[in-house]
């Protein structure tokens, strides 16, 4: 079975080789019409056969839908407006923050971050929003949070804020702070549960 980090990485990357409406989430440019998308089919296969589709642009967040081996998954995307590391400029894969709803496991507006580097094993990140600091767990380069008992507040508070900043220690030491823009993220959430009840 596939892990949701497994998962979100092999829809990031069918979406960024089909350019499946991901282009405004992400600011890439837009493939031609008409061409082919030449490495889709080794996308979808990695995903189960399942392309995402773009549900809505909403401001900086994406809502999209796919259905991996059957089993149905939302989820709203968005990278970060701005990035510093420390010491600076250095190098790292994308970022990007995940709220997903998947419908056949319970999961209803799950929180992660992709951080576009190893994160320091058995270190701590925080996502601070809305006035509160919540801690995150590590795992690989991915974070969720700590107590899942307070994931519903923090997606309110992100509903109700204008940005979230996320900050993290990579497995060489480089201190993180990424802030992701909330604007959209609400309508992008209510998209994503309107698709995700079918």
């Amino acid at each position: 079975m596939m892990s949701m980090r497994q998962l979100l990485t092999a829809l990031v990357g069918s979406l960024m080789v089909c350019g499946a409406g991901f282009a405004p989430a992400l600011g890439a440019p837009k493939a031609a019409k008409g061409a082919p998308a030449h490495n889709a089919k080794p996308a979808a296969a990695a995903t189960g056969g399942a392309e995402p589709t773009l549900l809505g642009q909403f401001g900086t967040w994406g809502a999209y839908a796919a259905s991996p081996n059957g089993k149905k998954v939302c989820f709203a995307l968005a990278k970060p407006a701005s990035s510093k590391t420390n010491p600076p400029n250095r190098p790292r894969d994308p970022a990007y923050a995940f709220v997903s709803t998947r419908p056949s496991e319970k999961v209803s507006n799950e929180v992660s971050i992709m951080m576009g580097y190893s994160l320091k094993p058995g270190s701590e990140a925080t996502l601070e929003v809305g006035g509160a600091s919540y801690e995150m767990y590590t795992q690989g380069d991915g974070i969720w949070i700590k107590n899942a008992a307070e994931e519903e507040r923090m997606v309110e508070a992100m509903r109700k804020s204008a940005d979230a900043t996320v900050k993290g220690v990579s497995s060489k030491g480089t201190q993180t702070t990424d802030v992701f823009s909330l604007k959209g993220l609400s309508q992008a959430l209510d998209k994503v549960a309107q698709d995700c009840k079918r």
